[in-house]
């Protein structure tokens, strides 16, 4: 048997010898071959055809690259070494695959694409305050915008064609009337228009400024991003270059402004009583009319007549407190418009054209909420003087998306509330031992809405026409009052002080004697003139 193994492992070191040697010599012969090719064989394909090797090719002349500088310790390899050694090196490098690098071919752009240096570029800077609203939009007077734009040339000098600044509005209806159609999900509208540079004028390198400004009416809305709609302001300026050599394209500058409405706040806390019927319970509640997005702010509940006498069984009912939960809403209507497409047409019902000229959309999303199981004063020491207080915090949460209390021309409105819901559960116990109490199973949920408006905060809360002028330390408010001695010297009057003309043709200048004058200064003006 071991006999028998070793035969088998000879006889198959002797096939593998062979299969390499019968390799290298056709790939030998195939070499010699391409070498010296028939004349009457001159053609494209031919060559195409006979550029590569094969595969068994490749393999011989990857192990003869890559084998290391000594001489592996192998009886096959002898065989297979001398039988590579008999080719030319000549052979040999016609034989490998070479890999075909083109430095110049860019696959992923084009080579003649550049990145150009504009010749300019645009900035502006705003010295308007933030943009605040302070009132509804039926009293509020509007907000000023006013600033410059800086057009700053990098080359020696540059032909500016135009300079044009807008100012925009732009609503963007996120369930617009028509799914998929631009016009019905966006709509634009120009509040201004600035021509700083009219006509073309070669500016030289360096900075130019072109002021701007611009009145904000009262009833336009606030910048928001809701789940129907956002209302955004966009300010985009295009300078127009102008060359000789080639064409260039147009400088171009895009921002969008964040315009805020501040409603006022009342002084006191809003106050508000509820009754519960059947139950005798009546809950009264102080608490902020306004709010902000940042902040805390305290609602203080009292309930009332949570407790009764049962003269029937003499035993007193009491309902008590078990769960509290708050919760801030947030309600946004909005009118999603009909474009010129599909708008109405002549001959459709009037309910279809009323029907087609906008869709009315409303969301109600929470945007703050918590939920309480204590904390909570309770007294229960009679059926009449049975209250219940407590003082809860609320505010908005950390990563709500709100949007202010807002109401606009085109029907877009934001409201807000503030929702308390109370579960309350009902016992009893005896009047004589108040401390047997005993669950009838009776329970009630109390709801309360209070309405809340969620606006930002004023900063110094005054508009910008009532904004009264500066005034500085030590200067009186009015200009000083020139007294007639101070303006004509004294006693002296206009024909003292004033040189005749004969003075100036080269005549002696006239002055009469003054004691009040200076003696330096007649000499001085005589030596000028």
């Amino acid at each position: 048997m071991p006999h028998r193994v070793a035969n088998f492992f000879r006889s198959s070191t002797h096939s593998l010898e062979h299969q390499v040697s019968g390799f290298t010599k056709k790939s030998a012969s195939n070499t010699r071959r391409r070498n010296s090719p028939t004349p009457g064989r001159r053609g494209g394909r031919s060559e195409l055809l006979t550029a590569y090797p094969s595969s068994e090719d490749d393999i011989v002349e990857d192990a003869l690259v890559n084998a290391p500088p000594y001489s592996p310790r192998v009886k096959m390899g002898d065989s297979r070494t001398n039988s590579l050694s008999s080719d030319s090196p000549k052979e040999k490098d016609h034989g490998h695959h070479h890999r075909l690098s083109f430095p110049s071919m860019h696959f992923g752009r084009s080579s003649k694409e550049h990145h150009v240096t504009a010749p300019a570029n645009l900035s502006w800077k705003l010295e308007s305050p933030p943009i605040v609203m302070y009132g509804s939009p039926e009293t509020s007077s509007g907000a000023l915008l006013s600033g410059q734009l800086f057009l700053n040339i990098r080359e020696e000098t540059l032909e500016v064609e135009s300079l044009i600044a807008t100012l925009s509005i732009r609503v963007t209806q996120k369930k617009p009337f028509a799914n998929h159609c631009v016009d019905c999900s966006s709509q634009l509208t120009e509040i201004k228009k600035w021509c700083l540079l009219e006509h073309p004028l070669a500016m030289t390198k360096g900075q130019h400024s072109f002021p701007f400004s611009v009145l904000l009416e009262g009833h336009l809305p606030a910048t928001m991003d809701t789940p129907l709609v956002s209302i955004s302001y966009e300010f985009k300026a295009e300078a127009m270059p102008k060359s000789a050599s080639s064409p260039l394209l147009p400088i171009r500058f895009e921002k969008s402004l964040d315009v805020k409405r501040s409603l006022p706040a009342s002084e006191t806390p809003h106050h508000s009583v509820r009754v519960f019927p059947p139950t005798n319970i009546k809950a009264s509640a102080h608490y902020p009319h306004v709010i902000h997005p940042i902040g805390s702010y305290t609602l203080a509940l009292r309930l009332d007549g949570i407790a009764r006498l049962n003269t029937r069984v003499q035993t007193i009912e009491y309902w008590k407190l078990k769960k509290l939960t708050w919760r801030l809403e947030e309600t946004i209507k909005t009118v999603a418009p009909a474009c010129g497409r599909h708008s109405p047409r002549i001959g459709e019902t009037v309910d279809d054209q009323q029907q087609k000229k906008g869709i009315v959309r409303s969301d109600t999303r929470v945007i703050g909420e918590k939920t309480l199981f204590s904390g909570w004063k309770s007294n229960y020491t009679s059926a009449t003087d049975s209250i219940v207080e407590l003082e809860l915090e609320y505010n908005l949460s950390k990563h709500a998306r709100s949007a202010c209390d807002t109401k606009s021309q085109d029907g877009t409105e934001v409201s807000h509330q503030l929702m308390v819901e109370m579960v309350v559960s009902q016992e009893w116990a005896p009047v004589n031992k108040p401390s047997l109490v005993t669950h009838t199973g009776v329970g009630r949920i109390l709801r309360m809405h209070f309405g809340t408006i969620l606006t930002e905060r004023g900063g110094i809360g005054i508009s910008w026409d009532n904004e009264a002028p500066p005034i500085y330390q030590d200067v009186p408010p009015s200009p000083p009052a020139y007294s007639q001695e101070t303006v004509m010297g004294g006693d002296a009057s206009i024909a003292e002080i004033i040189e005749p003309l004969d003075g100036i043709t080269g005549g002696t200048p006239f002055h009469r004697p003054n004691s009040t004058t200076p003696d330096g200064y007649r000499r001085a003006s005589s030596e000028g003139r």
